[in-house]
């Protein structure tokens, strides 16, 4: 039986389009997901929107809709997102939805039961943007555009002082629960900048959490014994436990029992503090099992700039997949950025990096090399000949990249590592054909011509799969038109493919990766 893994991506809040960042966490679950299922993992994705609280119902007020109305509209256009980019999720989990009510009631219930929740009065500092609360300590002061001085949270967002009841999360409680988990657990939280801010803050000392609001009321209610509670959740529990909603909480359903806890929730760097130190308090005063792994990645910035409506510079990640390619998105995006630090992207940077990579290097290899075949051989596929110690050279680097190096990467969602020794085997490829030069052979030695065409055949086949949880659609491309039918990691491994194929005709080969035009402007 397969081992099971369980993937989330934050949901994204959808008081506004989606834009390239949200596109960026996508595409790295996606990709991960579908390494996993190449492996020949249980695989469970899920994403989704988070459409609580009272940033939203401002939103829905100023454009004249009803929250619920604005949450339809906006989780509409994550959707489409996901489906323009190729995002093989398994559940796309609104928290409007009614079985994320009953959960998040659920794990409500269990922590108030385990005598973790008290009603007080809040009085203290609140971003509506965050969607948080900050100690004074926290914030910081800067200069308005009349000059004023004003208070900010560390993200830099407006804060307001707020006072009502609300009920309390007995936050202090976890303190030492959660060092000793960062200890006892180093991977818990990666990588390890990431857990080093979460331990130096925890370590500062935790306050109650405050976790209702009565000033608003679009969001989960605060169950209670008469059902008449003026209290919603503090989206942060609400949102969180989408990630036990969609197995079925707070039933133990088959789902439930196979996939949790989580093996990654993958998440924004600004959101870390909810994920690391919110989440694992609220599951460990429910009873529920932890998650193995919380990742922060960081920004994706536009020419240096982080992403904002003021500066103009927010960009769509639909009109990047129709200007660039979806694979050539996807395969920039994770190529170019070391993934967990902050990354930079631009139009020039797209069209450099996939014209070098994809169509002159990896696309043009196929092109030419199914070019000569169809030509040269007639199109037949024939492995009846003797490798040369170049070939089993050949094989000998790219069996190392595509069957150690790259899976070993992938794994540690290393994607940029990954595909840069993927692309040392595309390289050697590349050579192999200059040193050999197979056009060169049919009159001197047709016989060699055969086994420098059948090996690359071979090359780019297994280059092909080991980089299709990348690019899907341009790998599928190339293996079907090789006739290609297994694609996993235990097909990569083994040459039984070879019967499966010998003495199949290519037709004429379709270029994969036509190349990019520089843009006259970005």
């Amino acid at each position: 039986m397969s081992k099971p893994y369980y993937i989330t991506t934050a949901i994204s809040y959808p008081n506004g389009r989606p834009h390239i960042g949200h596109g960026y966490e996508a595409i790295a679950a996606d990709v991960s997901a579908r390494f996993q299922r190449y492996m020949g993992r249980d695989v469970r994705f899920q994403t989704g929107t988070d459409e609580h609280g009272l940033k939203m119902a401002q939103k829905a007020r100023e454009v004249g809709q009803t929250p619920k109305e604005l949450a339809d509209e906006m989780s509409s256009y994550f959707i489409d997102m996901c489906a323009k980019l190729n995002i093989s999720y398994d559940r796309f989990l609104r928290t409007s939805e009614d079985d994320h009510h009953k959960a998040s009631q659920a794990i409500w219930q269990a922590m108030k039961a385990n005598d973790d929740l008290y009603l007080d009065r809040y009085e203290g500092w609140y971003s509506v943007r965050d969607e948080a609360y900050y100690d004074e300590k926290e914030l910081v002061e800067a200069k308005d555009s009349a000059g004023n001085v004003e208070k900010l949270s560390p993200q830099g967002t407006p804060v307001e002082w707020t006072v009502e009841e609300s009920w309390f999360f007995r936050l202090s409680k976890y303190e030492k629960p959660l060092l000793d988990l960062y200890k006892a657990q180093e991977s818990f939280i990666q990588p390890d900048s990431r857990r080093n801010e979460i331990m130096r803050f925890v370590e500062g000392g935790l306050n109650d959490l405050s976790i209702s609001r009565t000033s608003f009321d679009w969001g989960v209610r605060v169950p209670s014994d008469n059902d008449d509670s003026k209290h919603v959740m503090y989206v942060w529990v609400d949102a969180l436990t989408n990630y036990l909603t969609g197995l079925g909480y707070p039933e133990k359903t088959a789902d439930f029992e196979k996939y949790w806890p989580a093996d990654v929730h993958l998440i924004g760097k600004d959101i870390t503090r909810f994920h690391a130190v919110y989440w694992p308090a609220f599951l460990m005063s429910a009873n529920i099992a932890l998650p193995k792994q919380i990742f922060g990645h960081g920004f994706l910035l536009s020419k240096g700039q982080k992403m904002s409506k003021t500066i103009g510079n927010v960009v769509d990640p639909i009109d990047l997949a129709d200007s660039f390619g979806v694979d050539q998105l996807r395969y920039f995006l994770l190529a170019d950025v070391n993934f967990g630090q902050d990354g930079s992207y631009s139009a020039e940077a797209i069209t450099l990096r996939c014209n070098a990579d994809l169509a002159n290097s990896f696309g043009n290899l196929a092109q030419r090399t199914l070019s000569m075949i169809f030509k040269n051989l007639d199109g037949v596929i024939n492995f009846d000949y003797q490798n040369g110690a170049d070939d089993d050279a050949l094989f000998s680097t790219i069996d190392e990249v595509c069957q150690k190096i790259m899976p070993n990467a992938f794994e540690n969602l290393m994607f940029s590592d990954g595909i840069e020794a993927w692309m040392r085997a595309v390289n050697a490829c590349n050579q192999y054909v200059d040193d050999q030069a197979p056009w060169g052979l049919k009159k001197t030695d047709p016989e060699r011509m055969k086994s420098v065409l059948m090996t690359l055949f071979a090359a780019i086949r297994d280059l092909a799969i080991a980089i299709s949880p990348v690019i899907p659609e341009k790998s599928a491309a190339i293996l079907d038109q090789m006739n290609i039918a297994g694609r996993s990691f235990a097909d990569l491994c083994n040459d039984d493919w070879k019967k499966d194929v010998n003495g199949f005709i290519l037709e004429k080969p379709i270029p994969a990766f036509p190349r990019l035009e520089m843009p006259t402007e970005d």
